[in-house]
């Protein structure tokens, strides 16, 4: 069931261990991100799959082992140098995660601005591109209360390319969306990851949209990968735990808790993840820029 991606390892999650207090999220996740490579990660609601995110960007870090980016062990960064890191990074929240205070231009462009690199008219000119790039053209002067779902995931896509992140990370971009807005946000994904030749790592449990995107597709359970393979090689899985995710069935192997966890029945994502669907809060102001 195993499948040899090309090119070179980007991202590597050795034995990565995490629990909140007696809860135990992440046991022992080993995993590979190849450069240039689409990985979807599957998994049911509360399997930890936001908080592997989190530990790839920095944002978490494990109790045990070692997360590798281009090389470099993040747990070896301080504040400022991870902060700086991470600007090769770009994070499409689940749900957009706009400010509602800023129109959809300052929203993009706010990124920019925090770095204080480029001039108003470069500003004004990749915030256009972005919006190409994303299928959004014209679309400015609106206010993120003018925006269908779809639309917002959408602004904030073109507001996590904006700084021309190498690694692009989705965390459930077709949630909640209906079938057809869900096919034009997975065409959006192919596209920038054609366009930026970016490396991808998308979350989901959605299964149409995983088999559009992925090149490879990884099932965490029980805060371990449990399975790896090509979309084909995971449709074709003997596994009866991937079998009854793929198919949707209520009863199956995947109901079963591991015995040493005493809160196996309350979501394993942990307090990280007591957040409304938009993800951060979008009804605060901008964070201010750190003296």
């Amino acid at each position: 069931m195993s499948v040899e991606p090309t090119g070179p390892i980007k991202i590597r999650l050795e034995q990565i261990f995490k629990a909140f207090g007696e809860k135990k999220v992440l046991r022992g996740v080993d995993l590979q991100v190849h450069e240039g490579e689409s990985l979807v990660i599957l998994g049911g609601s509360g399997t930890g799959k936001s908080v592997l995110l989190k530990h790839v960007i920095g944002l978490l870090k494990p109790d045990s082992g070692t997360v590798t980016v281009d090389g470099t062990d993040l747990a070896s960064l301080d504040y400022r140098e991870i902060t700086h890191f991470r600007r090769r990074f770009g994070m499409a929240f689940q749900g957009g995660a706009l400010f509602d205070s800023m129109d959809v231009f300052h929203n993009i462009a706010f990124p920019l601005e925090r770095t204080r690199r480029f001039n108003r008219s470069q500003i004004r000119a990749r915030v256009e591109e972005c919006l190409a790039l994303v299928r959004l053209e014209g679309t400015e002067k609106k206010a993120p209360s003018e925006l269908s779902g779809g639309m917002r995931r959408r602004i904030g896509f073109a507001r996590a390319i904006a700084l021309e992140p190498q690694i692009l990370l989705f965390d459930e971009p077709t949630s909640g969306l209906d079938p057809v807005m869900t096919a034009v946000i997975d065409d959006v994904i192919l596209d920038l990851k054609r366009t930026l030749q970016s490396t991808t790592i998308t979350i989901t449990h959605d299964m149409t949209s995983a088999f559009r995107i992925a090149d490879r597709l990884a099932m965490l359970h029980h805060g371990k990968v449990i399975a790896e393979a090509s979309p084909e090689g995971m449709k074709n899985s003997p596994d009866p735990r991937v079998r009854q995710f793929i198919e949707g069935r209520a009863n199956g192997p995947l109901n079963d808790h591991p015995a040493d966890d005493p809160f196996s029945d309350h979501p394993a994502d942990g307090p990280l993840n007591d957040t409304p669907e938009e993800g951060p809060s979008t009804k605060t102001r901008p964070p201010q820029e750190s003296p």
